[in-house]
């Protein structure tokens, strides 16, 4: 069983974000609508996807000429523990 990442704003920002939006994310706009620098955001992308709460994909460019782009998004778990931890806290994530 992975282990539970912390509670911090931080992650649970990550967290709510990642639950309104339930479709992949790619990690400027994550970081847009939570105001995370990406020194902060991609470490925490990278804990929850190695703890087993996030998928993660590459997908190809938009546009001919730009890189291709890593998204996320919560799995079945991840769901559960956003939805968990956010309840903890009095939160809820705002409906998409």
């Amino acid at each position: 069983m992975p282990r539970r990442p912390n509670s911090s704003p931080q992650t649970l920002a990550v967290l709510s974000a990642l639950l309104e939006s339930p479709g992949w994310r790619h990690g400027l706009s994550l970081s847009r609508q939570t105001g995370l620098k990406p020194g902060t955001l991609y470490p925490l992308l990278l804990r929850l996807h190695d703890s087993g709460y996030l998928e993660s994909e590459w997908q190809p460019p938009e546009r001919p000429g730009r890189p291709a782009r890593h998204a996320y998004r919560l799995n079945d778990s991840g769901r559960a523990l956003a939805e968990d931890r956010l309840a903890e806290r009095g939160l809820a994530a705002k409906p998409a």
